[in-house]
């Protein structure tokens, strides 16, 4: 058997690839603990004046929507659609925003790149 041996960065006392290993590995358990958080908070939009209220997730899953009697016109149904789209699309991004505004905060000191 061959004696020659690869080391990264001495191994142990946090160094090196250890160290790095440990902090991905604490990264992967804070990620995983924020976006049970994220699944956990709302966001609440509202479109058309009010007449259109959606509920949503951290994680971007839609928990209610609340339409106003108002705004259902049998006879106009195009500008209900438009209105459900819009807010719903609004509430998408806030929630994006919201997550990776949070999420940040846990990638920024590693110096990943694209996080």
């Amino acid at each position: 058997m061959s004696k020659n041996r690869m080391s990264f960065g001495g191994g142990g006392g946090g160094g090196g690839a250890g160290g790095m290993m440990g902090k991905l590995a604490k990264l992967q358990e804070d990620m995983a603990k924020a976006q049970e958080a994220l699944a956990e908070e709302t966001i609440e939009v509202t479109a058309g004046g009010g007449a259109i209220t959606i509920v949503v997730t951290g994680n971007q899953r839609i928990k209610s929507i609340t339409l106003s009697k108002d705004v259902v016109d049998p006879n106009d149904v195009e500008m209900l659609q438009d209105l459900m789209v819009a807010a719903v699309n609004e509430a998408i991004e806030r929630s994006q925003t919201h997550a990776a505004e949070k999420l940040q905060g846990l990638t920024g000191g590693l110096g990943l790149p694209g996080l």
